[in-house]
């Protein structure tokens, strides 16, 4: 085994924190091994005043990573898994998946919870699954796009430029900001975004021996259930920039997969149950029945 391993990462104050929560454990697993984290900067964090469905091509945040790990500049690499393109560069692999954090989506305000907002309020968020799952609940509201680090888009709130923002509550509790939800947005009406809560590793495809070491971090009910969510994503031809997503729960031998898609006349949600062991076919058979439902990208206006 390798005596030293070189990690890659965002270079995010989240990012360098889900880095180093990912090498704790591995040093603790491997104590002879030496684990050293690198900030590689993305396309993503570069063009931060630009959204990112304006932005070309896909993983936005993660392709410079995936470069410098095929270039052998990087031993593994940790991503937030929703910032992961569902196909996997062919010399890649997505080795292992960390036990997923609270998934939900949650509101941010000044105090006041969704349903007391008054009419009118401004919420911002750059997801169009967010902007259109805000706006099925809540036709009153005004959408505003933001981009930023997280502590700029809390600061707008507390500048008064927006009411509220939406984001993943994952983040801020791995940031030790969990006191600054306001509310926990119900899955009922707010499914997130496909890997939300989960981090990826991600090392070269020919590479068995970090293959090897990063094993032991995979959580297998976490695994099973994004991987249905991927291949689903896929199907619907969809990444993090559509308003498409779904969210697998694995509950002994049983997983439970719901989705959401835009459709001509608004949201469209379903759901398919089947067994871990056809994860694929559960995913594809969701995905087809939303289709047949009428699934399609009609325009979130802001």
């Amino acid at each position: 085994m390798k005596k030293h391993i070189t990690v890659g990462s965002r270079g995010s104050r989240l990012a360098l924190i889900q880095a180093k929560s990912v090498v704790t454990h591995l040093a603790s697993l491997y104590p002879d091994t030496e684990f050293v984290i690198t900030r590689i900067s993305t396309r993503g964090d570069r063009q931060k005043s630009v959204p990112l469905q304006r932005i070309s091509g896909d993983g936005v945040f993660v392709k410079e990573v995936q470069e410098a790990l095929i270039d052998g500049r990087i031993d593994l690499a940790v991503h937030s898994l929703k910032d992961m393109p569902v196909l996997t560069p062919p010399r890649l692999l997505l080795a292992a998946v960390t036990e997923r954090l609270d998934s939900r989506d949650a509101l941010v305000t000044s105090g006041v919870k969704l349903d007391e907002l008054p009419a009118g309020s401004i919420i911002g968020t750059g997801s169009p699954r967010r902007a259109a799952q805000l706006l099925a609940y809540r036709d009153d509201l005004k959408i505003k796009g933001i981009r930023g680090n997280i502590d700029t888009r809390l600061r707008k709130v507390s500048a008064g430029e927006v009411d509220g923002i939406v984001m993943a509550a994952a983040a801020l509790i791995r940031l030790g900001w969990e006191d600054r939800i306001t509310e926990y947005l119900p899955l009922e009406h707010f499914l997130p975004q496909v890997g939300q809560g989960a981090l990826g590793i991600e090392i070269r495809a020919d590479d068995r021996a970090v293959l090897n070491l990063v094993q032991p971090l995979n959580h297998e009910p976490t695994w099973q259930g994004v991987v249905a969510e991927r291949v689903f994503l896929e199907t619907m031809g969809g990444g993090c920039s559509t308003a498409v997503t779904s969210q697998g729960v694995v509950n002994g031998d049983t997983i439970k997969l719901r989705g959401m898609a835009l459709g001509s006349d608004g949201i469209l949600y379903a759901s398919e149950e089947g067994s871990v062991l056809a994860l694929e076919k559960v995913a594809r058979r969701l995905a087809h029945r939303l289709l047949e439902m009428g699934a399609g990208q009609p325009a979130v206006k802001e």
